[in-house]
């Protein structure tokens, strides 16, 4: 099974943190074992830069994880931010998550249908019904 990951969880899957718990990491093993991707936005490629220009994570960290999506066969597939996931935005409330590039990395789980989104934060509502989306909370990171 594939997933949508937020920032936090792709970054931490990546750099091997103890900060996401042993299913997240089998859940994204077995899918790239299987050869599917696991999703992440492209709001996530420029939240990651930022995060290490405020020193929030290593410039190793910043290093692998472009060097992860630079691979030939990765284990992440990027989706662009286009009209698709615009149209998508809609399905998520701001008043729920009002986080833009949250926002984006939400609309991206409700375009890809049927996949759970992985993420730190409150489960964010789509389209009112939080059936549509799995999250792994905090303390499935810990």
């Amino acid at each position: 099974m594939s997933a949508v990951l937020d920032t936090h969880a792709a970054i931490w899957y990546l750099i091997d943190s103890a900060k996401i718990s042993e299913t997240v990491y089998r859940l994204i093993d077995n899918a790239a074992a299987d050869g599917t991707p696991t999703y992440i936005s492209a709001v996530t490629l420029i939240e990651t830069v930022c995060l290490s220009e405020r020193g929030r994570i290593t410039a190793d960290a910043l290093s692998t994880f472009m060097t992860a999506l630079g691979k030939e066969n990765p284990a992440f597939r990027v989706v662009p931010v286009d009209t698709r996931i615009a149209q998508a935005l809609s399905q998520v409330p701001r008043i729920t998550v009002p986080d833009m590039p949250d926002r984006i990395i939400a609309a991206t789980a409700a375009y890809l249908v049927g996949l759970p989104l992985v993420t730190r934060d409150p489960a964010p509502s789509i389209r009112g019904n939080s059936d549509d989306l799995v999250t792994a909370k905090n303390s499935a990171f810990s």
